[in-house]
């Protein structure tokens, strides 16, 4: 499943790739905060618990993935290009076609929490 969210800031790569760290990542999203680890690979924890996570600087922005997630949950920030180039676009997805309404509400939850604090943050 696929999720989307455009916000209306308009930042370059560099300014997300410089700002939005695991280190800084409590800063976009009051339910995460980073336990220990480095820059690529760490511990951190979400609104689901605690997972081994990886973060990468990639073309237009960010990528965070639950490395341990039964769901695959991946997330991206990013700008430069489609759906809205001129924007910022958070894209998250899960290997699952479908899910509880529940589970659903708590990923569109999340992309809230992130959805704000890009907004207060960037």
């Amino acid at each position: 499943m696929e999720f989307f969210k455009i916000i209306d800031k308009q930042i370059t790569e560099e300014i997300i790739q410089h700002k939005i760290t695991p280190k800084t990542m409590d800063l976009f999203a009051e339910s995460m905060f980073f336990i220990k680890g480095n820059d690529c690979n760490f511990n951190g924890s979400t609104l689901w618990g605690e997972f081994n996570m990886s973060f990468h600087k990639i073309k237009g922005g960010v990528r965070f993935m639950l490395l341990d997630c039964p769901n695959a949950l991946t997330w991206t920030i990013t700008t430069g290009y489609p759906p809205e180039r001129t924007k910022v676009v958070l894209h998250c997805t899960i290997n699952r076609t479908q899910k509880p309404d529940e589970f659903i509400e708590e990923i569109n939850e999340f992309l809230e929490e992130w959805e704000k604090g890009l907004l207060e943050n960037l």
